[in-house]
């Protein structure tokens, strides 16, 4: 078969010839892989070929390789590793021929498949040759310039797709040394020097040698200056990347170099281009990430004055401020009319809000005079940039430094929510916002919110919901942080009680509103919505919840009549049910926790109902929402949920299923457990399929992994409720559990993301044990005597490795002692660990101190009797 033909027959117009050439392609990729990816390779670095059948064979090439689904990866390595040896020999030889074609995309191309090729090979310690390879072509005389510029894009790719360990110190010198010579003035050709940059850029992480030897590192930082001046925009911005990842990197090897970097950023955010200047407000951000984590890491050690935190952005603090305070007068016009909008005036406002939280209250004397020049200027770009200043800085200072001020200019910013320009409105709506969120304490010394500026604030907030949707947005979320100020303090949330019946109304009309092309608003009106019924103060409100629940119900059952004609008409009606459940669900638990219970039992078969109707409608994103809110309502319910679970059983056991949206299936497991807790031994006649599905859900290897801990706790959840009855589930789920516990010595420890994983994993180990524990005890305990060693031994590893899952792990010893009773006594004699564990705990906070001296008791009750 001709692969030309094919190939462009697969990017014809025609359909019909579309269709047989990707069925031709597919075949001749099933029947003989080997020739298949040959053939592309060949069909890619032929010159003579049309440039459309050779783009097509790359990009299918690079898609045969990886693939962003892990599994699916795996399975593409696989596939790759058992081709001939001979055969992929031929490929790379003809990937590495291509680098120095005469066509720009055939190049590209090329050297993103070697470096995909790189990253199944070298970590395999194959492909050994390739670094030498790429870097011949750097020192062949008369090399061209599109072969070089080819060959550091290669070679970038490879550094970006495999780890530091799998090159060895002379092959990244090798690497570092022909990138360098490709940034170096006298290299003629701008496109060489900027996939030098670029390859530079990738390259840094295995530079870390070579920047601790302080010759080398002068020499690359000196070019990496030398180049953030070039002549071209492109390469300057590059530059500006690479000094970026260096202040994350690199940190502690800078001092030296400060003062230069300051220079060149300063001339950059002033005069440069701005994807330039953009660059060099990023360095600044990236320092002040670097400090902020310093200060976290030291907060409260005597190392808080480590050698390594230089505090340079103390030390820049004077001239820094005002460079970036002028960025912010650079606002594009409508700006506020697009969320993705990124510019100077954006960038140097989140740069501001960085160094706030870096040094605190010594930011505020800076920006202050600058706020109170320009906040009463005629011209709306100096009120906008005041007012984005103030709010920049409110995360960081104290709350004494702060609160006079915010005391002060409170009744200005309301003022400001009626000037002419709506970006100083949308500004300050977020400053608004901001100031509720991180100042607003109703039960502090110095209250921002008082009884006399209330009202004031409410009726502004009130009005300004109605603007235009960009703004009415900022508004809705200054109403919710302002309610949220009474999360701890519910107590005091009846002063809200007056305004309740009118912000409902509001947020109710904001989120109706049809000049609203962007969903963003609806969603921060319900949003809103939401806090502003956790907070509210039952009973004095129960009767204006009922009626906003009456409302949300008839809103949920409108969206059934949509009329739906298109994915998009599908998508908006899935997003509505998703926040009006969500906004049920909030409802739901409000109510159900206090003595106004009886309003959802009145409505519980409406709520259902109108959840199985979301459920039929079919997507994931409201399958979540629904869930969430049926186990609200479940919990609500209590045991009469029962009569709800033939008809829902279907949707929640689909749930369970659903591997592939995870979070519904962990959702799902969530739900599981409220509705055990609801049920309690009514939910039996259901167990055997529920018990199935998540026996299935853990052995699956495609499921992922942050479902199966609350997997274990849902087995803890269901013995709980069905007790002895949980016998014949023994000799299944028991291996199950011994298997995770055994998993855990495998985990990679200097993985932070494996380090959290192996934690939840003991927790729901240990969770699952406990409801177990607890469920069979009485007649049948004895059934849980061949386990108890395993789990001590597992509960001791876990004490010596010190994990942060102390308190389920003292609850299971004294689970094991209440069950087992008298039948323990040996076992803890045999594994004495649990007392030195029990004295540790006594030291411990509360609640651990409380587990702790309960389960001392039992295990006495046992030993002794």
């Amino acid at each position: 078969m001709d692969i030309t033909q094919i190939l462009l027959a697969a990017q014809s117009p025609d359909a019909n010839l579309r269709t047989v050439a990707e069925t031709n392609l597919t075949q001749f990729q099933e029947q003989n892989l080997p020739n298949f990816l040959l053939s592309l390779s060949v069909e890619l670095s032929n010159d003579e070929k049309p440039p459309e059948s050779r783009r097509l064979a790359g990009i299918i090439l690079k898609n045969s390789l990886d693939a962003k689904d892990s599994s699916k990866k795996e399975l593409l390595t696989q596939q790759w590793v058992s081709v001939d040896p001979s055969i992929k020999s031929k490929i790379k030889e003809s990937l590495l021929g291509t680098l120095g074609s005469s066509v720009h995309d055939a190049r590209r191309t090329s050297s993103q498949v070697i470096a995909k090729v790189a990253s199944i090979e070298i970590p395999r310690r194959e492909w050994q040759d390739l670094i030498a390879k790429l870097l011949g072509n750097m020192t062949l005389p008369g090399a061209s310039a599109p072969l070089k510029q080819a060959t550091l894009e290669a070679l970038g790719y490879v550094c970006e797709e495999i780890s530091p360990q799998h090159l060895e110190q002379d092959q990244v010198n090798a690497v570092l040394t022909a990138v360098v010579q490709g940034m170096n003035q006298t290299e003629l050709s701008s496109e060489v020097r900027l996939a030098a940059v670029k390859a530079l850029y990738n390259a840094l992480d295995f530079a870390e040698s070579n920047f601790a030897n302080e010759m080398e590192r002068n020499y690359i930082m000196k070019v990496i200056c030398d180049t953030a001046v070039s002549k071209e925009v492109e390469i300057r911005q590059a530059a500006f990347e690479c000094l970026v990842a260096i202040a994350s990197t690199y940190y502690s090897h800078l001092d030296y170099y400060m003062q230069t970097i300051f220079n060149l950023t300063a001339n950059a955010v002033k005069g440069d281009e701005e994807p330039v200047a953009l660059q060099a407000v990023e360095f600044w951000s990236a320092i002040c990430d670097e400090e902020i984590a310093l200060q976290d890491e030291y907060e409260g050690s005597d190392d808080g004055n480590s050698t390594i935190h230089f505090r340079f952005i103390e030390k820049a603090l004077p001239s820094l401020v005002p460079m970036l305070l002028e960025t912010l007068l650079k606002q594009e016009e409508d700006q506020d009319q697009d969320d993705n909008v990124w510019n100077i005036s954006m960038s140097g406002g989140t740069c501001l809000g960085l160094i706030a939280r870096t040094v605190g209250d010594a930011i505020v004397p800076l920006v202050m005079p600058f706020v109170e020049a320009n906040i009463t200027k005629p011209d709306w770009h100096c009120r906008e940039a005041a007012t984005f200043a103030f709010g920049s800085i409110l995360e960081g200072p104290s709350v004494e430094k702060l609160a006079p001020l915010v005391q002060s200019g409170l009744g200005f910013l309301l003022n400001t929510m009626n000037d002419s320009n709506t970006q100083v409105k949308d500004t300050t709506a977020w400053t608004l916002g901001r100031v509720f969120e991180l100042l607003h304490s109703p039960a502090g010394a110095n209250p921002i919110i008082n009884s006399s500026n209330l009202p004031r604030i409410m009726a502004v907030l009130l009005e300004s919901s109605k603007d235009v949707p960009n703004v009415a947005e900022k508004v809705c979320g200054a109403i919710y942080f302002l309610a949220q100020g009474y999360e701890d303090a519910e107590s005091m949330s009846s002063v809200l009680t007056p305004y309740l019946p009118n912000v409902i109304a509001a947020l109710l009309s904001a989120a109706d509103r049809a000049d609203t092309t962007h969903f963003r608003l609806r969603a921060s009106a319900y949003e809103a919505l939401n806090e502003i019924v956790r907070v509210s103060n039952v009973p004095e409100t129960s009767g204006i919840i009922g009626q906003l629940l009456q409302e949300i119900m008839r809103r949920l059952n409108l969206t059934f009549d949509l009329h739906i004609l298109s994915s998009g008409d599908k998508e908006k009606q899935s997003d509505l049910q998703a926040l009006l459940c969500g906004v049920l669900q909030v409802i739901i638990q409000k109510l159900s926790s206090t003595d106004a219970k009886s309003i959802i039992a009145l409505t519980a078969d409406q709520l259902m109902t109108l959840f199985l109707r979301v459920f039929a409608c079919h997507s994931s994103t409201v399958h979540e929402e629904a869930m969430l809110a049926i186990g609200a309502l479940a919990y609500a319910t209590g045991p009469d949920f029962v009569k709800y679970m033939p008809n829902f059983f279907t949707y929640l056991e689909a749930g369970l299923q659903n591997y592939e949206e995870y979070q519904v299936c962990s959702i799902s497991v969530g739900v599981v457990g409220d509705i055990c807790r609801a049920l309690e031994d009514k939910i039996l006649p259901f167990c055997d399929r529920i018990m199935t599905v998540l026996l299935k859900d853990l052995s699956n290897s495609m499921l992922n992994r942050s479902v199966k801990p609350p997997i274990f706790s849902c087995f803890g959840d269901i013995a709980l409720a069905i007790g002895e009855n949980f016998e014949k589930y023994l000799p299944y789920g028991m291996p199950m559990l011994q298997g995770a516990a055994e998993l855990l010595g495998t985990l990679d420890q200097s993985d932070d993301d494996m380090v959290d994983y192996g934690n939840q994993l003991r927790r729901g180990i240990f969770e699952a044990y406990s409801g177990i524990l607890q469920g069979i005890k009485g007649p049948k305990a004895q059934l849980m005597i061949p386990y108890a060693t395993h789990l001590l031994q597992f509960t001791e590893a876990v004490f010596r490795d010190r994990s942060s899952v102390t308190k389920a792990a003292v609850a299971v010893l004294g689970d094991l002692a209440d069950t087992l009773g008298a039948s323990s006594k040996d076992l803890f004699q045999a594994h004495l660990f649990h007392v030195e564990f029990l004295r540790e705990c006594l030291d411990l906070d509360d609640e651990v101190r409380e587990t702790a001296s309960w389960a001392q008791g039992m295990i006495n009750q046992a030993v002794v009797s």
